[in-house]
């Protein structure tokens, strides 16, 4: 494999570093461009052991001497910018010194029969990011986002995902008549209504693969999408509390599924 280029770049009003910016700070950014932006070793890592290459890998000057081998051979292009200008379009309050861009993934279409999870207007970056992790984690290869949800590869969902982007299918901005086309049962959580999840799980209730529908922080899962649940669950809460924040609530909902596929 041949070597990627190297470029310098030193004046801010560059039109790459313009992008970048934007990419960095405006959680909308990546629709416009279809690129997107994450910052560190974690996350630039975690791509390549996914097999994604990056379009551009940036590295603080001070940091470049010294990268490690397989951050730098993987990009197009390799960029060196220096601290100052990293600081200025790091989106971050403690600058890493590698960030890389991709591509945006092309759009995708709902695939049947994946285990997958909905998100109905889940708004909070870092609820959104959490749940992909968890979703990740636990067998759920595709995350429908209707409209309304949080910008699913904006910065903050990025960072808050830690990498689970790259194992995940990700779609957005779906609506609701268009989830027929998943041909699963739907579960949909709720505070006050359904049977409880640890009996469901008991009772081998629980169906695997479907889909889960997550809601809004403050509305939860609108009516209309709870109408066509075919199951109905609730978490039991023995210390009193009036709900659980969405993205906990997602990791052990789909941590019981996870679990009832398991024991078929």
């Amino acid at each position: 494999m041949s070597l990627p280029q190297v470029r310098h770049i030193t004046s801010r009003d560059n039109p790459f570093l313009k992008d970048l910016r934007r990419l960095s700070q405006d959680s909308t950014a990546y629709r416009k461009q279809g690129r997107f932006w994450v910052e560190g070793d974690h996350l630039c890592r975690a791509a390549l052991v996914r097999g994604v290459q990056p379009v551009a890998a940036v590295f603080s000057a001070s940091f470049w001497p010294l990268a490690p081998v397989e951050l730098t051979r993987h990009a197009i292009e390799n960029i060196v910018i220096p601290e100052a200008l990293f600081c200025d379009i790091s989106g971050l309050e403690s600058p890493a010194n590698v960030g890389f861009l991709f591509d945006l993934p092309p759009v995708a279409a709902l695939q049947p029969g994946v285990a997958s999870v909905i998100l109905d207007r889940v708004q909070d970056a870092g609820n959104v990011g959490s749940i992909l992790r968890s979703a990740s984690a636990f067998g759920f290869g595709q995350v429908v986002a209707l409209k309304g949800t949080a910008a699913l590869w904006s910065p903050k969902v990025l960072r808050a995902g830690m990498g689970a982007h790259w194992g995940l299918q990700l779609i957005e901005g779906v609506a609701l008549a268009a989830l027929a086309a998943l041909k699963l049962p739907l579960v949909v959580t709720s505070s006050h209504r359904g049977a409880f999840l640890h009996q469901a799980l008991q009772n081998r209730q629980l169906p695997m693969p479907c889909a889960w529908a997550l809601g809004h922080e403050g509305q939860g899962v609108s009516a209309a999408l709870e109408a066509q649940a075919d199951l109905h669950v609730r978490i039991a809460q023995p210390g009193g509390e009036e709900s659980l924040n969405v993205a906990a609530a997602a990791a052990i909902c789909l941590h019981a599924s996870a679990t009832a596929g398991l024991a078929e």
